[in-house]
């Protein structure tokens, strides 16, 4: 590396920090609107045709065609991210995101057009997950590959807080609007206001990102000419156990977040009765301790390894999801609220040390491709399904208890995956790099 490129991964550290946080804020925002407004309004406006419960069922259905879009995101913005550079694919996928929530914000409903809304409401939270796919990997790995070695943990953990603030984002623009406006008021234009501000938000982080750094570790692999022809097959075929982990280790935590925040709506607005308003409440308290939660677990992970921390969080939320519906059912908005709070707390401790994690699992040549090939399928398995298994088990057992052995079951993938997998956090990441293997020569 040049004398210039050392200055520049010496001081850029923070600015790319700022830069993936901010993006990563705004695309979560866009994609947890789309789950939000799913559990509280596009059952209503989509699919107006059908009973209550199945036309909830359909409107998370079409929020699921994100998670499936999400590895198919991830294999081509991975593969270009290797390819092409990090920060390119970074300023692609804001875009896509951007222009996909904006879209949805001006979509005629059912009562327009029919069966054409669902259907292209569908095709945009496509557009969305595509997006989403390719920006958590290039997002973690510009903090990853540009700080020192004994901060990744912490600075790898940054783009994970945009997945709260993103939440809190969404659910506060909604739960504002739902609060000022009439019921009829916000069924007919106020939800659409939140999706269209994302145009506004997105140029703000696309003139962010279009100044920092490329990764200076991409650029090594790019001058030494070890790029990979075709990442996808040589993840397979180089990294298959790292693959399988990191599939598995996620799993778990997906499926426990959108229990803990997504399903509680539906959990708290019907079996429980309470207002719309009140899970909105707590999902807002919970996500504004996440921005503080996640950046310590992330650090703590530096002091003690990521898999001593990511485990610790998965035992939590396993006990924790056995009291979290009772809680819930007993209707007080403080238990609620707190059941919520710490639920999102141990969810904290997985997420995060799980960035690098993942990312440290691959070598450079092939990380993009590799982290988000991991963490994107785990998600179609994992957070894209959640809901609907939660609501088509309490459909056929009538009881809650059936939703938390489900998560308490993909908790213990998790902590399978974890005992499997090696320690990274001291980990060189040109360990196992074609630039290591050409120096060497």
């Amino acid at each position: 590396m040049s004398r210039t490129d050392t200055a520049i991964a010496a001081r850029s550290p923070r600015k790319v920090i700022v830069a993936s946080l901010l993006g990563t804020s705004l695309e979560w925002y866009d994609f947890f609107l789309y789950s939000t407004a799913a559990a509280v309004v596009f059952n209503k406006l989509f699919f107006p045709e059908f009973d209550p419960a199945v036309g909830t069922l359909l409107a998370f259905t079409t929020a699921a065609v994100g998670f499936v879009a999400r590895p198919l995101g991830g294999m081509v913005f991975g593969h270009l991210g290797d390819r092409s550079g990090r920060k390119r694919v970074l300023v692609i996928t804001l875009l896509m995101m951007g222009i996909a929530t904006m879209l949805i914000g001006a979509l005629p409903t059912y009562a327009s057009i029919g069966i054409a809304a669902p259907v292209l409401l569908a095709v945009l939270r496509f557009v969305q997950g595509l997006g989403l796919g390719g920006e958590w990997g290039g997002a973690v790995l510009m903090t990853l590959e540009h700080g020192a070695a004994d901060r990744r943990g912490l600075n790898s953990s940054w783009p994970q807080v945009g997945v709260p603030m993103g939440n809190l984002l969404a659910a506060g623009a909604l739960g504002v609007l739902g609060a000022v406006l009439d019921e009829d008021a916000f069924l007919s234009w106020g939800w659409r206001l939140p999706f269209l501000l994302s145009g506004l938000l997105v140029l703000a982080g696309l003139w962010i990102r279009l100044t920092i750094a490329e990764s200076p570790l991409f650029t090594e692999v790019e001058r030494a000419g070890a790029k990979a022809k075709m990442p996808l097959l040589e993840v397979l075929r180089r990294h298959p156990r790292q693959l399988l982990v990191a599939m598995a280790a996620r799993i778990g935590t997906d499926v426990a977040f959108y229990t803990f925040t997504v399903y509680s709506l539906v959990f708290i607005t019907g079996p429980v009765g309470r207002e719309r308003s009140v899970g909105l409440t707590a999902v807002l308290v919970g996500s504004a301790f996440q921005l503080v939660l996640i950046p310590f677990f992330g650090g703590l992970s530096d002091r003690f390894g990521r898999r001593p921390v990511y485990a610790a969080g998965a035992v939590a939320a396993a006990a924790w999801v056995v009291a979290f519906f009772p809680l819930l059912a007993t209707g007080s908005t403080p238990v609620i609220v707190l059941a919520v709070v710490v639920a999102l707390l141990t969810h904290a401790a997985m997420y995060g040390p799980q960035a690098a994690f993942i990312a440290e699992l691959f070598s450079t040549e092939l990380r993009y491709s590799g982290a988000s090939m991991g963490y994107q399928l785990a998600g179609v398995l994992g957070g894209g399904i959640a809901p609907i298994v939660a609501i088509a088990l309490v459909g056929a057992t009538g009881t809650s208890y059936a939703v938390s052995v489900y998560v308490v079951a993909m908790l213990l993938l998790t902590l399978t995956a974890l005992a499997l997998a090696p320690e990274t956090s001291e980990r060189s990441l040109r360990q196992d790099s074609r630039v290591a293997e050409t120096a060497t020569r």
